[in-house]
């Protein structure tokens, strides 16, 4: 059993792709034991399989659902897990025989999460989608980009991660301490749609009161403001400035010797192109390491903007180990920190379904099981 505060907390994971890996990596990465189910013969879409880091930190069984044999073979898993998440289509997981209600009979205290981008009910629950089109529909998408410029999809961070992937996290757990008061458990259904909604919270009660514009790029979070920006500096990279508090951008003023006049044009967004242009002028005289080393640190709130290759070596991160590189594969370690329950370092991307027997034996099967569910073509013999 590993270490971290999940420990004990048994998870069955159907394999899918995105958010239900991520929320699944993020179980593991704490402490679960959490069993990876895969169809056979199943590989990765889109990266080779030992940079599957989404997979790290479980065991793979492949186990063939379609074959009868298979499908009761999970389903003894299912009565002695605490948890199973499952990220396909509604209805999918009921045609497949492992659905809510087949599972809870089999374990009544079992939580079941449920990832889908549009939920599981709804005009659009059955249609294909992806992290753009969840962000789309809430609003967020429209909000991202530059003023008179087309939106920019933030990588898949939002949707796909944050407003699914971490809510479904969420809604496991606090399903898990209720079934310690009521000793049963429940379907935790996370839509993306919902997380990112939930996430655009303060910009809603923003715009109600008048200080958002429902225009992107016009803002003070979306880089309308000068002082929430990104600047080029002398090397053509890039500098984070994030000076929001008039205090904050005092000291930024007063450290890259910014005229009176411009410092005036904080408060008034009628002066903002004219503070932006100052600030750009200021910024391209230095490189983006001269600027770090007067300006980082500070209460200037300004950061390097760094690529995906630098950001592991950077002292601040370095310090507190945010990545380690596992396998050759350079990876940020399990986040939130403990101080009395830390987890283990991020092991390893398991060979699909290449832990098949070991971790059948260790959740009770015989080898007279094993042979059965072989001959049966339900698990490959010896995987």
């Amino acid at each position: 059993m590993g270490s971290g505060p999940l420990a004990g907390i048994r998870a069955i994971e159907l394999a899918g792709l995105g958010p239900a890996p991520m929320c699944c990596m993020l179980l593991a990465d704490l402490g679960a034991e959490v069993v990876r189910v895969e169809r056979p013969g199943a590989e990765p879409p889109f990266v080779p399989a030992r940079f599957d880091l989404l997979a790290r930190g479980r065991r793979s069984v492949a186990i063939d659902l379609k074959r009868p044999e298979g499908l009761a073979a999970v389903l003894r898993l299912v009565a002695r897990a605490d948890v199973l998440v499952e990220g396909f289509r509604p209805g999918v997981a009921e045609k497949l025989g492992v659905g809510p209600d087949r599972c809870a009979a089999e374990n009544p205290a079992l939580v079941y999460g449920r990832m889908t981008g549009w939920g599981q009910q709804g005009p659009l629950a059955a249609a294909a989608g992806h992290d753009i089109n969840y962000l789309a529909l809430t609003g967020a998408l429209h909000a991202i980009g530059r003023a008179g410029e087309a939106p920019v999809p933030p990588l898949n961070l939002v949707a796909d991660l944050g407003g699914g992937a971490l809510y479904l996290a969420v809604g496991i757990l606090a399903a898990l301490v209720e079934r310690q008061r009521s000793g049963r458990g429940q379907v935790v259904d996370a839509a993306m749609v919902d997380g990112v909604a939930h996430l655009l919270t303060m910009v809603h009660g923003m715009l109600a009161a008048g200080l958002w514009r429902d225009r992107r790029g016009v803002n003070l979070l979306d880089g309308g403001a000068p002082f929430y920006d990104v600047y080029r500096t002398a090397d053509d990279r890039w500098l984070s400035v994030g000076a929001l508090e008039p205090r904050f951008f005092a000291e930024l003023a007063r450290r890259i010797d910014l005229p009176d006049e411009d410092r005036a044009r904080h408060t008034n967004p009628a002066e903002w192109p004219a503070l932006r242009a100052r600030l750009a002028a200021i910024f391209v005289t230095r490189t983006r390491d001269e600027w770090c080393a007067l300006l980082e640190g500070t209460d200037a709130c300004v950061a390097p903007v760094l690529s995906l290759a630098e950001a592991p070596a950077h002292p601040h991160n370095a310090a507190r180990g945010t990545f380690a590189t596992v396998d050759g594969v350079p990876q940020a370690v399990a986040a939130p920190r403990f101080s009395r329950t830390p987890p283990d370092p991020p092991a390893g991307v398991p060979r699909p379904g290449g832990d098949t027997w070991a971790t059948l034996a260790d959740w009770g099967f015989s080898d007279g099981d094993l042979a059965s569910l072989a001959d049966a073509g339900a698990i490959a013999r010896g995987g």
